[in-house]
């Protein structure tokens, strides 16, 4: 009861105190769709600890981490309403950007999944065989579209002879490898390859734009990224041109000064507290991601239980590393948590790499991507060129050419256990 009557008071507010004018109007908006959200929220924290709810509620993709308190699923839900808005040139969107929205990239086969797309990236090899970006303060990344009135499109110069593509990372259970101390992931490293088994993962080391320290790079394909907050803030200037305290200035390749003025009309950062919630959008991204529940697992069955087996033996759980924990933490939520990800967050060359170079990561490097949720990724690689399981892991060489190998050598049933353990990841 006492939680409609808030409910109504606040609507109450916004109808009677409602600024007019343009100035007005997005901050307004948000805040009635806050109250909305939050009101939701109250309701649905109130059904799912009901013993109905426990007794009828199944995990699935999209789901926030059980045992959220009020206040983290008010977070969770807020950040979700952020992660489906479609933003538009008044509020910021471009001048030149990939996507509106972040669910535009990640909604398979639920919001904070993948999407069937990928960006471009470009730089030029040189004739001495060195990398080097196009334009050295712009990075490599390139939109495919533009505001029509602001003649603001990203064009691939001539001269890039490096052009690669990119597919989107799902999100599910992102909370939790954040939560993986760097300690963790270091000591899976051996650039030396000093065990002498032909693998040699990297753990690059990046720098958090929050606080200047240096971090175990763990997120993007190049693990160019260390904090959720951060991996928010850089899509959304990068991929929605949404500029933020993280990332101040526009990504638009060679504009001058003058040219970038007429592109781009909204003061910069555009990605401002808001006065409803004192919170900016990156730091609802970050709640929604931070919260959001891993994959669920598919049913275990022996023939999944015997691919399982297989997996090991043949080499694949060594960059793939079925499960790794969490850290001491004063949240119950990441506190000493396995966390099944099938994945060593290294960088590894396995012959797939893109070809560009970025955030300490060499242009044939790749992070081993988690495999949790894999029964609902297609395509697969860091390109989306291979259209199921059994094409990526023919795609594998370098550091992964003993597990290809393997792989090829099991009898058809044996490899028709493995690729079924896999599909019920």
């Amino acid at each position: 009861m006492l939680a409609l009557v808030w409910c109504g008071s606040q609507f109450y507010a916004w109808r009677h105190h409602r600024p007019c004018g343009p100035s007005g109007r997005r901050p307004m908006i948000r805040f009635f769709r806050v109250v909305a959200t939050v009101c939701l929220g109250m309701g649905l924290i109130m059904f799912l600890g009901s013993p109905q709810a426990e007794a009828q509620r199944q995990p699935s993709f999209g789901d926030p981490l059980p045992g959220l308190s009020a206040t983290e699923f008010e977070e969770f839900l807020l950040g979700r309403d952020d992660f489906l808005e479609v933003e538009n040139a008044e509020e910021g969107l471009g001048p030149a950007y990939n996507n509106t929205s972040c669910a535009g990239c990640h909604n398979v086969p639920a919001i904070g999944g993948i999407a069937p797309m990928t960006t471009t990236r470009a730089g030029i090899l040189d004739s001495d065989g060195s990398y080097r970006d196009i334009d050295p303060k712009r990075g490599s990344l390139f939109q495919i579209f533009s505001i029509p009135t602001h003649n603001c499109q990203s064009v691939i110069p001539a001269d890039a002879n490096v052009i690669s593509r990119r597919a989107p990372i799902p999100l599910f259970g992102a909370g939790l490898v954040e939560a993986i101390p760097d300690e963790t992931i270091q000591s899976l490293a051996d650039p030396y390859d000093l065990d002498r088994d032909g693998i040699s993962g990297r753990a690059p080391m990046v720098v958090d734009l929050l606080t200047g320290n240096a971090r175990v790079g763990r997120f993007g394909w190049k693990s160019q990224l260390a904090t959720l907050l951060e991996f928010g803030a850089d899509a959304y200037r990068n991929e929605m041109g949404i500029t933020n305290d993280l990332f101040p200035a526009e990504l638009t390749f060679r504009l001058m000064p003058e040219q970038l003025q007429r592109c781009d009309l909204i003061p910069d950062p555009e990605d401002v507290l808001e006065p409803a919630t004192g919170r900016r959008g990156i730091d609802n991204f970050e709640s929604f991601m931070k919260f959001l529940a891993p994959p669920p697992r598919g049913k275990i069955t022996e023939a999944v239980s015997n691919g399982r087996v297989l997996f090991d033996s043949i080499g694949c759980a060594k960059c793939h590393v079925p499960s790794l924990t969490t850290s001491a933490s004063s949240n119950p939520l990441f506190d000493y948590q396995r966390v099944p990800l099938f994945s060593d967050l290294l960088l590894h060359d396995i012959g797939t790499g893109d070809g560009i170079r970025q955030a300490g990561a060499e242009p044939e490097e790749i992070r081993t991507p988690a495999l949790w949720g894999l029964r609902h990724r297609r395509p697969l690689l860091h390109n989306g060129s291979a259209a199921n399981t059994t094409e990526a892991i023919m795609r594998h060489g370098q550091e992964a050419e003993i597990a290809r190998q393997g792989f090829e050598q099991l009898s058809s049933e044996r490899r028709s256990s493995l690729l079924i353990f896999l599909d019920s990841l």
